[in-house]
């Protein structure tokens, strides 16, 4: 080692020795240096603290992007379900006037209703119904037909005193005559424990479209006629489905229909004559007696 090296080595020893005493003694005096090296010493190295001052503000400004990217993307997306929204209600507006003008018909005005509340579900893999909490002694009478309001759901199949069951459109065992509008097709709108009950029995299938309305026909008696089903569907069975109007998967109050029992017509009437059982000239010692 050279020197002039040694020289220096004992310089830098002796001056940081220096440092740590100033930096030790408690006095006012030195605190008054050391404040003074500090104000001189620390504010030039703002040039030093720019790189990583701007670097932490390039952080903060690129997390604030991040987050208003984040954010417009879930506007978009909001905007983009809200215009769904918007076209689902513009054609549910447009069937309801189309529904609306279809209903403009007039029912029965003996064909009030009881309102019963579903109180459990007793159906199984064969077997649909629910039990609502009126009976016999609300009147109820075995066969009338029940609605949640919207559409039909099927008829009483059993009465009790307080309680009553309610076989579904979906059961196997129910059968019910249907007409489809507007061609006025008929058929029999047969379950099958799905919430899409096929039609059997058409007359003309070509006539008929997906989305033609099915009401019941009343044929037969089974139910009064004009009772809104559903629509008509096409199943992947390729088989013309009713997609039903009353919502099966909430079913809390049902409507019970007070159908009066059809009069049955026993006189002949008018095309017969009273007491000759045929239409036509009288006979003729009939005429002769007149004549007599």
């Amino acid at each position: 080692m050279g020197p002039i090296r040694r020289l220096l080595v004992g310089l830098l020893v002796l001056a940081l020795f220096g440092l740590f005493l100033v930096w030790r003694i408690d006095s006012p005096r030195v605190e008054r240096f050391r404040s003074a090296a500090i104000d001189k010493v620390v504010p030039s190295f703002d040039w030093a603290m720019a790189p990583i001052t701007g670097m932490a503000n390039l952080i903060s400004d690129f997390q604030s992007y991040s987050q208003l990217a984040a954010q417009n993307q879930d506007l978009r997306r909001e905007l983009q379900q809200m215009k769904a929204w918007k076209e689902a209600a513009l054609q549910l507006e447009q069937e309801n006037a189309k529904l609306l003008g279809l209903n403009n018909v007039s029912l029965d005005p003996e064909l009030t209703y009881v309102t019963g509340v579903v109180i459990t579900d007793s159906g199984s893999p064969f077997r649909q119904s629910v039990l609502v909490n009126v009976g016999a002694r609300d009147g109820i009478v075995d066969g009338w037909p029940t609605m949640d309001g919207i559409g039909l759901v099927g008829r009483i199949a059993g009465v009790g005193q307080e309680t009553s069951r309610v076989m579904l459109l979906t059961d196997t065992s129910s059968r019910i005559p249907v007409t489809i509008q507007p061609s006025g097709q008929k058929a029999i709108l047969a379950g099958d424990n799905t919430l899409n009950p096929p039609l059997d029995f058409l007359e003309n299938a070509d006539l008929i479209r997906p989305g033609d309305r099915v009401v019941s026909s009343g044929d037969g008696g089974v139910f009064p006629a004009d009772l809104l089903v559903g629509q008509v569907a096409l199943g992947v069975d390729q088989r013309l489905r009713v997609r039903l109007a009353a919502d099966y998967q909430r079913l809390e109050f049902l409507r019970v229909l007070r159908a009066p029992p059809h009069e049955v017509i026993a006189d002949p009437g008018g095309l017969l004559t009273p007491g000759t059982g045929f239409i036509g000239p009288a006979p003729l010692n009939a005429l002769e007696r007149a004549d007599g």
